[in-house]
């Protein structure tokens, strides 16, 4: 089967949001792209007469909303193979589905049954806590999600278990043709803060160049793969969701791993990336990796 970028619609204006973006990244990926829109119209079939002829209007509109949607996304890329499918089901589960047959699952921030007020939308979080494939979540202003800044920023935590974070990154730095900006936090543990200034300097030093040593050994195989992509590694001082969520402003995307623990079904999002669902001023990628 080949594979595909999945995108989930619902009519909102997010969702048209996610779809454009879809468009652009199909596009430049070479992929063909699914609109999946799902909704448990069915479950009030029941309570039409047997003799009705009439079809449910939810069903009706998710008909339209689907060919809306593809013929937006055809408008916007003709040469993108656009295809779209109703679900009767619920979002997550659909969406969830999808999940192993497709490169990436893409959604809006927020969908038409959302409170204004909410900063994620709970089909959005959970479908990125949860799905075995990559899930950009799209969001953030207008020139973030054009690529204006022509950067890919990738949050490198255990280099351990960032591999899959890394690679996604570097795969899509290459894909727009720009750099990538590989960020590791580091912060001197309270036990180490010393009064005098020298003292305080040495050991802040000690943990950049600690930093900046995983950095390198984080991204070593993985940009050998994408010798193209010109690669700057930033170690930073500060705590990880906040050093990266002032780094999504000047991003187009945002890239970051969450670990996945075979037979858990929770929500699986560490902070960082909880962090950057509802507050990233850019698009956010969350990359499963198994642990």
């Amino acid at each position: 089967m080949e594979t595909s970028m999945v995108v989930g619609v619902d009519g909102s204006d997010s969702s048209l949001e996610a779809v454009d973006w879809a468009v652009d990244e199909a596009a430049r990926r070479g992929l063909p792209l699914r609109l999946v829109y799902a909704s448990r119209w069915e479950r009030y079939e029941g309570g039409r007469p047997s003799f009705s002829t009439d079809r449910p209007a939810e069903e009706l509109m998710a008909e339209h909303i689907i060919a809306s949607c593809a013929e937006r996304a055809r408008l916007r890329n003709p040469e993108v193979k656009v295809s779209g499918e109703v679900m009767a089901d619920d979002a997550v589960s659909a969406l969830l589905r999808e999940g192993p047959e497709a490169g990436v699952l893409i959604t809006g921030s927020r969908g038409r049954s959302e409170l204004a007020g909410l900063l994620l939308g709970s089909v959005s979080l959970t479908v990125a806590a949860r799905a075995e494939c990559p899930v950009i979540v799209v969001r953030g202003s207008e020139q973030n999600r054009r690529g204006a800044f022509g950067r890919v920023v990738v949050g490198v935590g255990d280099s351990a278990k960032g591999s899959d974070a890394v690679g996604f990154a570097l795969s899509e730095a290459e894909a727009r043709g720009c750099a990538l900006e590989a960020v590791r936090a580091w912060r001197c543990p309270a036990h180490e803060h010393v009064d005098h200034p020298l003292l305080a300097d040495d050991a802040a030093r000690v943990h950049e160049e600690q930093a900046s040593a995983e950095l390198t050994d984080a991204l070593r195989e993985a940009v050998r793969e994408h010798p193209r992509v010109d690669v700057h590694r930033r170690p930073v001082e500060g705590s990880a969701h906040k050093v990266l969520v002032e780094k999504s402003a000047g991003a187009d995307l945002i890239v970051v791993g969450a670990l996945r623990r075979h037979g858990h079904f929770g929500l699986q999002l560490g902070r960082v990336a909880h962090t950057l669902l509802h507050h990233s001023e850019c698009p956010v990628a969350v990359v499963p990796q198994r642990g």
